[in-house]
């Protein structure tokens, strides 16, 4: 097969060596200019071949909203820790730059996490700081080693709501150590004693601390809300940042006396020593970090996703996360800050929530928040040491009861899992993060094996029918009590089975197909369905491990006999359609028999055996008024050897039964299309290649010089037949406004003219996104996958 888009282009020093031919050379230059003009940007912002750095506006605005933000609370992090406070900047900068550059969600931005609070805190008051420094670096090494076995889609396994309990706990536990701090005290060394001790403080308030944290906490409430013109416009500066200044300049002016933050010189600041302490406490510290960091991190970097795929502006394709990448991201960041003397370092959802909103088009935007971030620690030292630390600690306060989210509440208890929410966070609360999410962990088993063991099966009569109702799931433990409730149905007698769970076993199985053919055996009826009364179809006798959920309309054969005659295959297809598929579609069949087709859009595609139009379009009787021929082709009108099937079916289509859009249907590996590009010059005459002749203007639009190129979103097409399927589909788009039915209803602005490309080995549907014949590229994006909606029953 000729190839119109070469592999490679040749070194330009050994073109005049070569002995290339004139249509080489223009092969040669259709790929340079196709190359040019239509390959899509690289992730990481560069431009192909040639990687520039180069910096969108849109990144260095959203790296400033996001330093603005991250400043104020990598202080408040570290101060509610107990570590150096410059060990919070450490972290924000190494998260920025190193597991922003290294990592696989180009908009996460990491640093210090109010998740990893408590535990890093525990880690100082039992090792020191130095050794929790050599901890995370060690924790860091794991995330690498955790990276290069790819089980980062792994640590998704765990329950959402014990994830949701854990980071509750954990909220809970820094805003009530922070609430002492607010109030002008100390906080204790656990969340019981600081419950404890919480009479004593209020008794004895600071009026200073609390004055500046009050001002703190109602700046971060109502920023949000000032209404108006003014309200955007103040809107622009985060709420954190305005909170913890007008704090700062309400303690400065009022001549406040408080503790306020003090960085040491940066000559004095701790790093890492070799780790002091027992082993198996310092292994379950660094199983502690690894785990609770990774796993929020990677829920950080899917929740990423979901905003980036909601956003509207700025219109720019982001590449998802990968998630093995960004665990070894995450761990190349603890290394380096537990290395510099800095806090464990993971991704954090309320900066990259920013980062994201603020318009940030690549990881340029967080890597340059880093950098603002190394800029202030070493330049604005005088000016962070007039931050007071009750502000801070406000500051966190307000963080900490926000990880009690009221939406995650709401979603564990729609799925029943509030139990487990409950468990995990008071767990974390009183005992700690690793115990709290093991506890979390033991109660989600025992309340999935109550689940599954729980079962409830009853019997009925209503106007003759026996009903038997199975709520639950149906496993061994049940069968006892369903083959008893099943014998109670007497020999004869109509039954209904109505199967309210969403799992049976082999042995629940087993149990209801011996009775159901027992029943029938002696005169009986038996009927399956669901909850909601919808019939389900009991398995046929000839079906083996080869069938698929299409198999009421493919036709296949599932024993190891080839069939024998093409009349055998079309009679066993005949019926298993009568058997399965006919009582469902009767009624329907039967409505439009009455009233007639009235399909909503002409369906032209290709007579290919494996595109079936039902399933790609989820149509059913009467949606399609569909033709197929070779190649999906539409002749023009009055084009030699023309075939009036095709412009018949057109007119039929649009004057009779006035459809109100058509859709024209290429596909991957089009037989046609190979055809084409391998046609030798003259040969003989036969009917396919007359026929195919009208796909030759498809051939002439790829090979012109004055026309772009027809493509995939996001990516160059695979070779020469797919460039030629996709450019065939635009092409017949022309050939069918040629129509002069089709001119009258465009004109009268009555129809829609679609294109549609199915690549079949993908099973993957793309839509031109733009039928316009005045539109000068022609891109075929992707159809996304609708979200699924899950069905819950209760036991």
């Amino acid at each position: 097969m000729s190839a119109c888009v070469p592999t490679r282009t040749d070194d330009p020093s050994r073109k005049s060596k070569s002995n290339k031919t004139k249509s080489n050379k223009s092969r040669v230059s259709l790929t340079s200019r196709f190359q040019r003009t239509h390959s899509p940007p690289s992730p990481d912002g560069g431009d192909g071949g040639r990687r520039r750095f180069r910096i969108a506006g849109a990144d260095f605005s959203a790296s400033i909203s996001v330093f603005l933000i991250a400043l104020p609370l990598s202080l408040g992090i570290a101060l509610a820790t107990g570590a150096p406070l410059q060990a919070g900047l450490v972290a924000a900068a190494v998260g920025g730059i190193v597991a922003g550059r290294l990592g696989g969600s180009p908009l996460q931005v990491s640093g210090p996490a109010a998740g990893l609070t408590v535990v890093t805190a525990d880690l100082i008051q039992r090792y020191g700081w130095r050794t929790t420094c050599a901890i995370t670096v060690v924790a860091g090494l794991a995330q690498l080693g955790l990276a290069a076995l790819r089980v980062a889609r792994s640590a998704l396994a765990v329950s959402p709501a014990i994830v949701h309990g854990m980071l509750a706990g954990i909220g809970v536990t820094i805003a009530l150590a922070q609430l002492h701090i607010v109030l002008g005290g100390t906080p204790q060394s656990s969340a019981v004693d600081n419950v404890r001790a919480l009479p004593a403080q209020l008794a004895d308030l600071h009026t200073a601390a609390l004055s500046a944290s009050v001002l703190t906490v109602a700046v971060l409430l109502l920023w949000p809300r000032i209404p108006g013109r003014a309200g955007r416009i103040v809107r622009t500066v985060p709420a954190a940042l305005a909170a913890v200044a007008g704090a700062t300049a309400f303690a400065v002016l009022a001549g406040l006396s408080l503790p306020r933050v003090d960085l040491p010189s940066w000559s004095s600041h701790a790093l890492p020593e070799l780790p002091q302490g027992p082993v198996l406490g310092i292994l379950a510290a660094v199983l502690t970090i690894t785990l609770v960091g990774s796993v929020e991190s990677l829920l950080s970097a899917v929740a990423v996703d979901k905003l980036v795929a909601g956003r509207k502006e700025p219109d720019v394709r982001i590449p998802r996360a990968h998630l093995d990448r960004e665990l070894a991201g995450q761990g190349a960041a603890n290394v380096v800050s537990g290395a510099l003397g800095g806090l464990p370092v993971t991704g954090v959802a309320v900066r990259s929530a920013a980062n994201v909103s603020a318009g940030g088009v690549s990881r340029n935007a967080t890597m340059l928040h880093g950098l603002w971030i190394a800029v202030a620690a070493l330049l604005l030292v005088p000016v962070l040491d007039l931050i007071p630390l009750a502000s801070l600690a406000a500051l966190v306060m307000v963080v900490g009861i926000q990880m009690v989210s009221i939406t995650h509440l709401r979603s564990v208890q729609r799925n029943r899992e509030v139990l487990v929410y409950a468990a995990t966070l008071a767990s974390v609360v009183a005992t700690g993060v690793l115990e709290g999410v093991v506890i979390g962990i033991g109660v989600a088993v025992a309340v999935a094996l109550h689940r599954l063991t729980r079962t409830r099966i009853i019997a009925d009569e209503q106007e003759g029918v026996h009903r038997v109702r199975a709520r639950g799931q149906l496993t061994f433990l049940a069968v006892p009590r369903l083959s008893r409730i099943l014998g109670q149905v007497p020999q004869g007698a109509d039954c209904v089975v109505e199967l309210d769970g969403s799992f049976m076993d082999h042995a629940a199985y087993e149990a209801l197909n011996d009775w159901q053919a027992s029943h029938v055996g002696q005169g009986g009826t038996v009927e399956f369905t669901g909850r909601a009364g919808g019939r389900i179809s009991e398995p046929a006798s000839e079906t083996h491990g080869c069938c698929r959920p299409w198999t009421p309309w493919r036709n296949h054969h599932c024993d190891d006999r080839p069939p024998r005659t093409d009349t055998h295959q079309l009679a066993s297809g005949l019926r298993s359609f009568q058997r399965n598929t006919a009582p469902l579609v009767r009624d329907e069949l039967a409505r439009l028999a009455r009233e007639g087709q009235r399909p909503s859009q002409l369906f032209l595609t290709c007579a290919d055996s494996r595109l079936v139009t039902s399933m790609i379009t989820a149509s059913g009787p009467g949606d399609l008024f569909t033709v197929r021929n070779v190649g999906n082709l539409v002749p023009l009108p009055g084009a030699e050897s023309s075939d009036d099937s095709v412009a018949a079916a057109i007119e039929y289509a649009v004057d009779v039964l006035a459809v109100d859009s058509i859709t024209i249907c290429g596909h991957s590996g089009c037989g046609a299309m190979q055809a084409l590009l391998n046609a030798p010059p003259g040969g003989a005459q036969t009917p396919l290649r007359r026929w195919l002749r009208h796909g030759l203007p498809s051939m002439e639009r790829m090979k012109s010089r004055h026309r772009s190129w027809a493509r995939i979103s996001g990516r160059l097409p695979t070779d020469a037949v797919e460039q030629l399927c996709l450019t065939n589909v635009v092409q017949q788009l022309e050939h069918l406004r040629a129509h002069e039915a089709v001119a009258r209803r465009l004109a009268e602005g009555t129809l829609e003219l679609h294109g549609m490309y199915f690549h079949v080995g993908e099973a993957q549907a793309y839509l031109l996104a733009s039928s316009d014949e005045h539109e000068i590229d022609a891109v075929f994006d992707r159809v996304a996958p609708a979200p699924s909606a899950l069905v819950k029953s209760r036991a």
